[in-house]
């Protein structure tokens, strides 16, 4: 991670969190209201949330099979884990809704969560249900 972007976005978030994680990559794009809705998130679960993608390149995005149009293009996205978490997809996109995130995808060992423009979107791609 660069040291360059350690610095607090929020009490619990860092602007490292939210690098590209392709390799050298050290650059960052994020929403401010992301920010605002992940702390609000953090704050409602009263536990750590880890943050596996963020913001990614055109490149990196390509490299894992990113939407053409992905909102991690653009700074809006989060990919959070589940792992240790004692929640289920269920309640933690219900929660989600609540505090306001526009995109919620569901996938087996992670949370798709945006705050897009717009209408909503809600998708479940989990395989292990």
């Amino acid at each position: 991670m660069g040291e360059i972007n350690n610095f607090q976005l929020s009490e619990n978030f860092n602007l490292q969190e939210f690098e590209c994680t392709g390799e050298g990559h050290n650059h960052a794009k994020v929403d401010r209201e992301l920010v605002e809705k992940l702390q609000e998130l953090r704050g409602r679960l009263g536990r750590p949330i880890l943050i596996n993608s963020a913001f990614r390149c055109e490149e990196r995005n390509a490299e894992v099979g990113g939407a053409d149009e992905s909102q991690h293009l653009t700074g809006r996205a989060v990919d959070i884990s589940l792992h240790n978490q004692d929640i289920s997809h269920g309640e933690l996109k219900s929660l989600a809704r609540g505090i306001g995130f526009k995109g919620i995808g569901l996938y087996d060992s992670f949370v798709h969560l945006d705050t897009r423009e717009g209408s909503g979107a809600l998708w479940d791609n989990r395989k292990n249900i």
